[in-house]
């Protein structure tokens, strides 16, 4: 079986909500919350958190985890694993588990590895789930994608796809921010030039189409929150108190 790495990229500096790795969600950090649940899951051989802030790093290795520095010019999260997985030569498979998805879930984290561990070859993996809404399928905060027969990714697009399609048709899914790469694309990934679609969407996984490249898309059960903004933070702590959520489950 490959060897698994999951990295989660904990930035200190945040426009929408500043120190977002070190936010309270009932009273434990975020960052606290992602570490848990990403350990708990069982998926991962390591985990890290990649941070280039040492307070960060420090409350993690507090915590008994382990924090890797990377550099403070990393642009994206994806530039921010890549740099944490060079220390990890042994890693076949890197997970990016986005820093600010407190309830992430073992069964999204398992279908990012799953088609590596079937003896799959695809160069990054990714989950989407069915839209739970019209407004949701038609707003372009919620990216869509379409996939061919075999699973992998067609596109990716802040807009309506298939043209004509309705919500729940299943045509297109509700694409969740998490990837996981072999190793060896990761690195090279991060070298591409940033690519037409890439800038016209805002989405950075079109690089990886753009160029040749495959993308397998797990379907699973339903969305976790993602934390960007304040509101969404007192969100994640009413979630916490009415679902009595700790970062240990």
């Amino acid at each position: 079986m490959p060897a698994t790495l999951a990295v989660i990229p904990a930035r200190h500096a945040s426009s929408r909500l500043p120190a977002k790795p070190l936010a309270l969600i009932a009273g434990r950090p975020m960052v606290e919350w992602v570490l848990r649940r990403t350990e708990a899951s069982g998926v991962f051989d390591r985990v890290v958190v990649a941070t280039d802030h040492q307070e960060i790093a420090d409350l993690v290795n507090q915590l008994g985890g382990q924090a890797v520095m990377t550099s403070a010019d990393c642009q994206t999260g994806t530039d921010r694993v890549a740099d944490a997985a060079r220390q990890f030569p042994e890693a076949e498979i890197v997970a990016n588990v986005q820093g600010d998805q407190p309830f992430v879930e073992t069964e999204m984290l398992r279908a990012l590895v799953a088609p590596y561990l079937a003896g799959e070859t695809p160069d990054m993996t990714t989950v989407a789930t069915r839209f739970g809404t019209q407004d949701q399928f038609e707003g372009p905060s919620a990216v869509k994608v379409i996939r061919d027969a075999r699973r992998r990714a067609l596109y990716f697009s802040r807009s309506v796809i298939p043209h004509g399609s309705k919500y729940d048709s299943g045509h297109s899914l509700h694409h969740l921010g998490l990837y996981a790469f072999r190793a060896e694309f990761l690195q090279s990934f991060c070298k591409m030039p940033q690519t037409p679609l890439e800038l016209c969407e805002s989405l950075e996984q079109l690089r990886c189409l753009e160029n040749g490249n495959s993308i397998y898309v797990s379907e699973v059960a339903r969305p976790v929150i993602e934390v960007n903004t304040a509101a969404e933070l007192e969100q994640a702590n009413q979630i916490a108190e009415q679902e009595r959520l700790t970062p240990n489950g």
